[in-house]
Parts: C-alpha cells; sequence; structure tokens
C-alpha cells in the first residue's frame, strides 16, 4: 500500500557562506493530496526550502558542521541525500515545478511549451529532438483547454500576458503526469484577477486529480482562502506548521513583529471568495479544433 507521505524532509540545512545558513535543520513532510501553502517575510528561506525539495537545490551535506547531512525523499525514494542530489530521471519526472518566472521558450507556441512536459516520459532521443507527434499534441491541447487558454496554443508564448503564461505552465505540469507540484510564488508578478485564476487552477488540479500541491506565497490571504494547512518559515527555521485558520494578524505579527506587514495584501487586492472556476466546461469546444491546431503546428514548425 502507498504511504501516505509524499515528501519526507528530515534535518535538512542549506549554505550559500559559510556560517550564514539559509535552511537551519529544517524538517518538514507533506501527505499526499495536500494543499500545503509555505509562507515567510523576505529573506526567511522559502525558494530554498522549494527548491531543495524540487531537487532542483543540493542541501548541505554531513561536512557542514552538524553531524550526518539531512535527507529528502517522495514516497521513500531519495530525492536527495547528504548533499547528493538523485540522478534517478523517473523520480524527477514525479516532481512539478511551477515558477514565478514561468520559464517557457518565448518564440516558441503555448502548445510547444506545454509538449516540453512530455519529455521525461518520451524516449530520450525522441524528446531531445522535440519529436512530438499528434498523440503528443492532442494531450497538451486537453490540458491548454483545462487551463482555460485552448485558443492561444499556437501562439509564441511572449505574446500572452504574465497569467496567461503562468496558466500554460500549469498545463505542462499536468501532461507531465506530475504528482507533486511544487510552486514557487506563482502570483507574485500577477495582477489579482490572474492570480485567482491560477490559485483556482491548482485547487482544481489539488482536489479534483488528488495532487499534492506545495505553494509559496507572499500573501497570506491566499493561503486562508486554498490551503488548509500552512507552513511558515523565519530565518531559516520552521516557526509555525498547522492549520492556516490559526493565521490572524495578532499571531503573525506575535511570529514576525513588523515584518508581518508584508505578508498582507490591501483591501483591493483580496483574493475574491466567489465559487471557484475550474475551466472544464471549455474542454469540449477546444477539442474540437485540436487537429486543425495540429495541422497548423506542423505547418509552421
Amino acid at each position: 500500500m502507498p504511504s501516505p507521505i509524499m515528501i519526507d524532509a528530515r534535518g535538512i540545512s542549506k549554505s550559500y557562506q559559510r556560517g550564514v545558513p539559509v535552511l537551519d535543520d529544517v524538517t518538514v513532510s507533506l501527505r499526499r493530496g495536500e494543499m500545503v501553502a509555505l509562507i515567510g517575510a523576505s529573506g526567511s528561506g522559502k525558494s530554498t526550502l522549494i527548491r531543495t525539495i524540487a531537487g532542483l537545490t543540493p542541501i548541505d551535506g554531513g561536512s557542514n558542521g552538524k553531524g550526518k547531512g539531512g535527507t529528502i525523499e517522495m514516497m521513500g525514494e531519495a530525492i536527495q541525500r547528504n548533499g547528493r542530489l538523485s540522478t534517478n530521471r523517473a523520480l524527477r519526472a514525479r516532481i512539478g515545478v511551477i515558477f514565478q518566472q514561468f520559464n517557457l521558450v518565448p518564440r516558441l507556441s503555448l502548445l510547444t511549451n506545454v509538449c516540453f512536459g512530455l519529455l521525461g516520459r518520451l524516449p530520450i532521443v525522441r524528446g531531445t529532438l522535440g519529436q512530438f507527434n499528434d498523440d503528443d499534441k492532442r494531450v497538451a491541447m486537453q490540458a491548454l483547454a483545462r487551463v482555460g487558454i485552448a485558443e492561444h496554443a499556437l501562439k509564441r508564448a511572449n505574446e500572452l500576458s504574465g497569467g496567461q503564461q503562468q496558466r500554460a505552465a500549469i498545463a505542462r505540469s499536468l501532461v507531465q503526469g506530475a504528482e507533486l507540484l511544487i510552486a514557487d510564488e506563482p502570483i507574485a508578478s500577477l495582477d489579482p484577477a490572474s492570480s485567482r485564476r491560477v490559485m483556482d487552477l491548482l485547487a482544481d488540479m489539488n482536489r479534483r486529480d488528488g495532487l499534492t500541491v506545495f505553494v509559496s506565497l507572499h500573501q497570506v490571504e491566499y493561503a486562508l482562502k486554498y490551503c488548509p494547512r500552512t507552513i511558515a518559515l523565519k530565518a531559516g527555521k520552521v516557526a509555525y506548521d498547522g492549520p492556516s485558520s490559526a493565521l490572524t494578524p495578532a499571531f503573525l505579527n506575535q511570529l514576525y513583529g513588523a515584518e508581518s506587514e508584508e505578508l498582507f495584501l490591501s483591501p483591493f487586492e483580496q483574493p475574491s471568495h466567489d465559487a471557484a472556476k475550474n475551466g472544464a466546461g471549455e474542454l469540449p469546444a477546444a477539442l474540437a479544433a485540436v487537429q486543425r491546431a495540429i495541422e497548423i503546428e506542423r505547418l509552421t514548425a
């Protein structure tokens, strides 16, 4: 029977400069199917924790003066241990990562960018050459339809708004078939309407697909609305790990002092409490245009 623990990170530390820890003996775990927020003031270590769990940044090994190095495991398999990153391609493909900067190839179409999410599942030669067949493109179009931007499939990524590009990054994770989605401040550069749409999509994937979501947020209101559980970092340590409902202004002021002010949105930026839209109604119409999109993409490739 699969372990209910998706991520088990124990005793992890990270320093970029000797004697200046960014993460200091952090231990966190994520259960399968959870949607968990990660908050903290600037410089608290949020992005570093995200990147270490994603297997993008090595943690410190045992030579850091703390004795035995830490471990990060996904479903019992090591993502990294004692400062060494896993080279298991299949394991890494089970983790989807979304960044604030979108990480799309600007000159390529959204359809091609989303197809890149399939690279971990394709033969190495075909993936390296970017040889995506009609079935690959149908899967990508379905994902674009789900996030509500199928009509832009053939546009270059740099022709779209930031919110649309972030939704394309989410679609890329959908086709990847990730079991864990890690998002590093995915709404930090978006307007309030686009932020709500992106968070609605992440919540829909968590609810409908059982995807485990770990999302770093700079605004506590979104943690309250979307994430039942929140982990709060302070100076590289876990300062709180529990229900998001406890994150009152008084509690955060006690935790962070004056820095707590940067964790709250201004009144006009408050997230809407309208029912979330999952974009599912856009799927049939978009799929009707799949074949045409594939033909055009083939001609313009």
